[in-house]
């Protein structure tokens, strides 16, 4: 069994919303390791390539290279707890400026934490 922990970029096999179909995207694991190693679920926050919007909770990845994607990204504010089945592979990780920087706006702008 493999263990994720917080900051892993992972390939996620994903349900389009009406159900029609899925595919293949890249997610943030959020939720920590002492929490995954306990569970059958991760919590993972989707990451997508479209950086000309900037939705509330999104932040840009300024180390997108370093964490082995394709393009210029952005980490989306959706938040998903997942089945650890559904992931399809670890591929990198995100620089620990860029996953304070998500951690924060997460409290801030999505909890309402300050």
């Amino acid at each position: 069994m493999t263990h994720y922990k917080i900051g892993d970029v992972v390939l996620v096999g994903f349900v389009f919303s009406e159900q029609t179909g899925k595919k293949q995207r890249p997610a943030a694991v959020i939720s920590c390791e002492s929490y995954n190693k306990s569970r059958q679920e991760i919590i993972i926050a989707g990451i997508t390539s479209n950086i000309h919007r900037k939705l509330k909770g999104e932040i840009h990845i300024r180390h997108w290279k370093e964490a082995n994607l394709l393009y210029p990204s952005v980490i989306s504010g959706v938040i998903q707890t997942i089945k650890r089945e559904m992931v399809v592979r670890r591929f990198g990780e995100l620089h620990p400026d860029d996953l304070k920087n998500y951690q924060q706006t997460v409290s801030r702008e999505i909890l309402g934490l300050g």
